[in-house]
């Protein structure tokens, strides 16, 4: 009878020993956990970050921070951090968030597009992924990458092409600046080496036009003319005479920072510049700007006519006419002043 007793009570403790243990599993390891009423939340971890730096993002989005750093305590989590961009889903349980935020770092598209400087493309990046834009810049403008790539300062900015592109969130400033390398090189196929090759330019020169062709218009339609235009001016000789290449280098002179140039001016053409069109001949050293990709493959696939000229079209404002002759194009032109000064612009 009293070894019933005792096997009983025996029992009756492992009973309530499982139970709590039960009770204890679920609550650290299945119980839902989440406090947000969205379907999902992200959580943004650096690298090298301590295990209370992600605690403090998850403050917010849990019931139960306590019953969460036990288990990540049990797991190893605290001292295995992992950096990335994680996805935590409405009603996760604490061990659903410490295999999520360990091991599924989830990618997001970055992207980019009219960044005129290597300045303002640093910003941008910097804003979607981890690295800063000094850190971004900084690889950018690295002598040593720019002189193994036959780049150079005034060059480097064609290598980046506007597009999205799929990126984990942590990633560093070099491992970006060496991907869009790659893409640029994946983007320069043998066609197009040798259509390059046939209208007698280099890749950088012809995004070098690529940048003119596309400050000139945003109409993919119109692109190979414009360049069509500028490959006949180089053909013979004559200038290019480009006035986004004005605006270019009147932006680089204190007097024009922090001003929008709306009418190109004689005053403009006396700028003293390398990147002044009407007084050098052939392209400027380097970009003006980002082009899309539709301006580079405007330049490679330009149209072949007769032009020498175009000038924005008053009547439809985004297009150009165009013209063979100068006289022609002085009527062009003159429309579209007498445009510019119906609408107060004269500067």
């Amino acid at each position: 009878m009293y070894i019933k007793k005792i096997l009983i009570a025996i029992v009756l403790i492992g009973l309530v020993v499982a139970a709590f243990f039960a009770n204890f599993v679920y609550k650290a390891m299945l119980k839902p956990n989440t406090s947000f009423n969205n379907e999902v939340a992200y959580v943004f971890i650096p690298s090298n970050a301590t295990y209370q730096e992600v605690r403090s993002q998850l403050i917010p989005l849990l019931d139960d921070i306590d019953s969460f750093d036990n288990l990540a305590e049990r797991k190893k989590y605290t001292t295995n951090i992992k950096a990335g961009r994680f996805e935590i889903r409405k009603g996760m349980s604490n061990n659903d968030i410490i295999n999520s935020i360990r091991s599924k770092n989830l990618p997001i598209k970055l992207s980019f597009n009219n960044q005129e400087t290597l300045e303002k493309l640093a910003g941008r990046v910097a804003s979607q992924i981890e690295a800063d834009s000094l850190s971004l810049l900084k690889a950018m403008k690295d002598t040593t990458f720019l002189n193994e790539n036959d780049f150079k300062e005034e060059t480097v900015l064609g290598m980046y092409l506007p597009n999205s592109y799929e990126f984990f969130w942590n990633t560093s400033a070099e491992r970006f600046r060496d991907r869009m390398l790659t893409e640029y090189k994946r983007f320069w196929t043998e066609s197009r080496m040798q259509k390059a090759h046939d209208i007698g330019l280099s890749p950088d020169q012809v995004i070098a036009l690529a940048s003119i062709v596309y400050e000139e218009s945003k109409q993919t339609s119109e692109q190979p003319r414009i360049a069509g235009v500028y490959m006949n001016r180089l053909r013979i000789g004559m200038p290019l005479q480009a006035d986004p290449t004005l605006k270019f280098a009147a932006y680089q002179l204190p007097q024009y920072k922090n001003t929008v140039i709306k009418r190109v001016l004689n005053i403009h053409k006396d700028i003293e510049s390398p990147y002044n069109t009407y007084k050098n001949l052939g392209l400027p050293p380097g970009l003006i700007a980002m082009p899309d990709i539709s301006a580079i493959d405007a330049v490679l696939n330009h149209e072949k006519h007769n032009y020498l000229y175009f000038a924005a079209d008053a009547q439809r404002l985004g297009y150009h006419k165009f013209a063979k002759t100068l006289a022609q194009h002085n009527v062009n032109a003159r429309e579209y002043h007498r445009y510019l000064s119906s609408q107060g612009i004269n500067r």
